[in-house]
């Protein structure tokens, strides 16, 4: 586990330049929060090129601290939340229901039913998000058009209005997408915040402090320029253009940047107050 006390950047291979200066945590006691130090949040990476991004940035920028766990580099999941005052998990191109091919898998949808049984602040990004659908009785399918991917405008749904975390995002909001699967079933008393024209499902909230989007909030044009460079000959096989997809992106960036910025924002507030609450 990396224990990142540097400001996160925007960009996966720049964040990993700033973590490579981070404090290694060696012991789960060096992981934890306390009175004394930031909140930490503990961050689910799948794949290299899928860091925090523009969400670890605003995170970091407002004093909390985060604990990456790199999964696909056989990085061990802590068995517990125990000292950690939230939980990020982050997306990737693994199918959420691929145990064999990412194996930590399991150990994940562990830690989203704790967070949500003892209200312990959660985001799930992208397959994050489809994580915790799954985990807790929802259903994920493949996307039969082919995957959502640009610049996206979101339409609100009425329970956003009253959210702590997405209350403020304005209806029409552009979101960077990337996904080629969808959540068709919500879990059982989940509630929809964010909808739009091609997933019924953008956004939801679980439980007393759980939140998923299917969107990336992370992501600026930079990253997914880089999954475009990655993926591109399968996305061109799906019918999509890779390149206009990463245009899209750019041009709705500073747009992101606020919008998205200030939910990271939002979100980071409930975790400071959750690890205030324990304290």
């Amino acid at each position: 586990m990396t224990t990142e006390t540097t400001e996160a950047t925007g960009t996966s291979r720049a964040a990993e330049a700033a973590a490579s200066t981070a404090e290694i945590s060696g012991s789960r006691a060096s992981s934890t929060g306390t009175a004394r130090g930031p909140a930490a949040v503990l961050v689910v990476q799948h794949e290299e090129e899928a860091g925090a991004g523009l969400v670890g940035e605003r995170l970091a920028r407002n004093g909390l601290r985060l604990d990456v766990v790199r999964a696909w580099e056989d990085e061990a999941l802590p068995a517990d939340l125990g000292g950690h005052a939230g939980l990020l998990v982050l997306g990737g191109s693994v199918n959420c229901e691929d145990d064999e091919a990412a194996p930590w898998l399991p150990g994940v949808r562990a830690l989203v039913r704790e967070a949500v049984t003892e209200e312990i602040p959660l985001l799930g990004i992208c397959l994050g998000a489809q994580i915790v659908a799954h985990a807790l009785g929802g259903s994920v399918a493949p996307r039969p058009q082919g995957p959502e991917s640009g610049a996206v405008p979101l339409r609100r749904l009425s329970a956003a209005t009253a959210d702590p975390v997405l209350g403020g995002v304005p209806d029409g909001a552009f979101a960077a997408q990337w996904h080629w699967d969808d959540m068709d079933r919500l879990p059982p008393g989940a509630v929809p915040l964010l909808t739009g024209d091609d997933c019924l499902y953008q956004a939801f909230r679980v439980g007393s402090a759980g939140w998923a989007v299917q969107f990336h909030p992370e992501a600026d044009g930079a990253t997914v320029a880089e999954w475009a460079a990655e993926d591109g000959e399968r996305m061109r096989e799906s019918g999509t253009d890779p390149e206009a997809t990463v245009t899209a992106v750019r041009a709705a960036e500073p747009g992101l940047r606020t919008v998205w910025g200030a939910v990271a924002e939002a979100w980071g507030a409930v975790v400071r107050a959750h690890a205030d609450a324990r304290r």
